[in-house]
This record gives C-alpha cells, structure tokens and sequence, in this order.
C-alpha cells in the first residue's frame, strides 16, 4: 500500500509542474527521475508550493509547519539543486524551477551531488531523447519560445553591426550582468554517462543575476566576472558552439554554448526540422555563388545539418542554407575559407518578449495556464506581483487578450481590457 501513497505524492508534484508553463508530461520514466531528486516527504512539500516566487512566511502557512521547520526543509530543497533561493535587495524569495530550463539541468551542472548520476542521465535520456512527450511539449506547445539564439558578433559586417539591437548581443547580456556563474554543461555531462565524449568542453554554461547567486552559493557553478564570461563565449566560437539564451530583451537568466551532437535545442533542431523548436538570430546566411567552391566545410560544420545542395539557375547546384531551418547562428560565415558567406537582416521582424515576466504571461496563454499564473497558491497576494502580470496582459495584441480574458474567465480582467479600449 505504502509503494501507492508514494506513487500519489509524486503525481502531485507532476501536477505542480504542469500549472506552470513549461510543464512535465507524465510518464513511468518521470515518476523514476522525480523519486530520485525528491524524497516522498519532499515531493508532497514541493507539490503545494505556489508557482510565482515565495516567501518562508508564504511557504510556512502553506505547509502547516512553524517557519524555522521551514526554512530548514527550503534549504534542504535548494542543496539539492531543486529549489533556488532569490536574494533582491536583501529579500529572499524561493522558487520551484520547471524541469526546463531548471532543476533537471541543475542536477547536472556539477559532479558528485546526493544523486546518481549515471542513473539520472539514463533516465533524462530515455526521458528527452527517447520518448518525445517531453522534447514536443518543451519546445512545440506555445508559438512564444523560451529560448532564443544569439548571433556570433564576430562575423557581422560593419553595416550589418550597426542596426544589431543590444539584446540581440552576447555581450551585452554578459557585460549588463548583475552576477555571472559558470557550470558544467548538463547535455555533455548527460552524454558522457551515456558513453559518448564531445569535443567540446564541459565548462561553459551561464546563469545570470539571482539565479547565478543560488546555485554558485549552493555548489552548482562558481562565480566569475565578466571578462572570463567573454573568454568563454569567444572559445565557444573557437569550438564552434551556438549560443543560446532566455527569449527575452531585458535580464536574461542564462547562456548556454550549444554543441550540435549533444545539445538539447540543436539535437531537436536537427529531429524535428521546420517545427522550430527554438526562435533565431534576426539574421539569415547568404551564400555567393560566384565564390563558392562547394568544398563543403559549410555543411559539415553547421550545427543543425540545414545547408542544403539545391540547383542553381545554371543546369548546375550551388549551396543553401534552408531559410525554415537555419539559426541564423552564424557559425557557417566563421568557418567559410573563402569568405564567400555574409549575413542578411530576415525579412521576416522577430518579435522578443521584453522580459521573464512577459514571456511567461504569453507562453501561459498560449497553454492555457494562465489562471495558475495568476491565481496560484496565495503567491498573489502581494498587489505588486499581480500588477506586474496584468500590465504585460493589459499591453498584449487584441487577440492575446481575448485569449487571456477567456483564460481567466474574470470580470475584473474583462473591465480593465474594455477600460483600456
């Protein structure tokens, strides 16, 4: 009977996850990662956490248990890499991260831990790489991404540099950084268990601002300025490495340096082609015939495989990058010795959440999760929290609202909606 209560403790947390955007599907193989990060006890605690933010105080009444019990069970979650402590202003907040980008990752940004590894990784890949629920679910279920790629700065031309944005900059996500930590790569390091060993380094995965102070406080990374943090990201480029990022403007909470063999975003890239599992670079490659050799380094060595072979207007073929496909990364332009590859700004305008706030009010829609956004587990009794997700709601497209409104299915929304009108 025991193994059944232990079973629903567990179900209660999938269903915690899934009020989030970024959920977890369910699965045997879900329920076998969750029992190995969380203990029972602590999965039935998880599972009443709100979504949003919260404090001791907060957590305490939802819990049922004196705050000092609950500051000790906090700290037990955040050791374990699940659970990250947010210190603003001298005020600590604590936060249940989704699966991804979140805590399966920070189960593998260091070695050693309370975890077996090696059965973790088997679980994550059979879970992520075997089974498609998850990766579908993850990258597929809402038309805003949660990631983004950024563009290799070094190889934009004088013209091209002038009109790049400042968030469309690796660097200036780097240089505007309150705190920068640095950690294993959880893809590489997951593949290293599964036996395979990628050319690229392990260290080179970021996390920015309150984020980076948690898990570098709780071991999961080690703080670093941002002259090393650049270092990083031009050795990347040596390495041929795409960088990733939060599909935000403003404050972006991490970077990752994605190799194409390892990489959960380039290894989806790859499976599910013009599904698009991440959003591009505001840029596309040209190829110049007239240049070109056709030696092929272009193809071998873009990350995603999206350079095609195609005819050309000469009874003869030229090389292409597939525009549904390709990042926009970059990488090809570097790595071209005849320097017969530059960018081009898209036609098409790229339109980027301003911040984590607003990507997650137009993901939640997208889901239908917006009334656990907003109406979560007492996280919204603070007046400044809830005003933060109306004003993003209160600034949407006319048809983003509408889907809100019938969402939230509230007077309350429907009147400030019409009131803006």
């Amino acid at each position: 009977m025991s193994h059944i209560v232990g079973k629903e403790a567990y179900k209660s947390l999938e269903d915690r996850l899934n009020r989030f955007p970024q959920g977890a599907p369910t699965s045997e193989t879900l329920y076998q990662i969750l029992s190995l990060l969380f203990s029972e006890e602590e999965a039935k605690l998880a599972a009443l956490l709100p979504v949003r933010p919260f404090t001791i105080k907060r957590a305490s009444k939802v819990w049922g248990i004196s705050e000092y019990q609950t500051q000790l069970k906090l700290e037990t979650l955040c050791s374990k890499g699940v659970l990250l402590d947010l210190t603003e202003n001298e005020q600590t907040t604590y936060f249940l991260p989704p699966p991804m980008v979140g805590f399966f990752e920070f189960s593998l940004m260091r070695t050693g831990g309370h975890v077996d590894q090696q059965i973790l990784s088997q679980l994550y890949h059979q879970y992520l790489n075997v089974e498609e629920d998850f990766i579908k679910d993850l990258f597929f279920s809402t038309t805003t991404k949660f990631g983004r790629v950024f563009v290799q700065e070094g190889v934009l031309s004088k013209e091209n540099a002038i009109y790049v944005l400042d968030f469309e900059r690796t660097s200036h996500l780097v240089e505007t950084a309150t705190d920068i930590s640095l950690s294993m790569c959880y893809c590489r390091h997951k593949m290293h268990h599964e036996g395979y060993d990628c050319y690229a380094p392990m260290e080179t995965c970021m996390t920015f601002g309150a984020t980076a102070r948690s898990l570098s406080k709780q071991g999961y990374g080690r703080l670093i300025d941002a002259k090393e943090a650049m270092d990083i990201v031009h050795m990347s480029y040596d390495y041929n490495l795409v960088q990733c990022g939060e599909n935000v403007r403003e404050g972006g909470s991490f970077l990752c340096n994605c190799c194409g063999c390892c990489c959960e975003a380039m290894t989806t890239a790859k499976r599910f082609g013009l599904m698009n599992p991440i959003e591009t670079t505001a840029f596309i490659p040209i190829i110049h015939e007239d240049s070109c050799v056709k030696c092929g380094k272009c193809q071998k060595i873009c990350p995603i495989a999206c350079i095609e072979e195609v005819p050309n207007d000469k009874d003869g073929t030229k090389l292409e990058p597939n525009p549904n496909l390709c990042l926009g990364c970059g990488v090809c332009v570097r790595n071209c010795p005849k320097k017969s590859i530059t960018l081009l700004r898209r036609e098409k305008q790229i339109l980027t959440p301003a911040n984590t706030t607003h990507r997650t009010v137009l993901m939640a829609i997208e889901k239908g999760t917006l009334p656990h956004l907003i109406f979560d587990t007492g996280a919204y009794k603070s007046h400044r929290a809830m005003a933060a997700v109306l004003t993003v709601i209160l600034k949407l497209p006319p048809l983003k609202q509408i889907l809100a409104s019938k969402q939230m299915k509230s007077i309350y929304l429907d009147h400030l909606l019409a009131s803006k009108k």
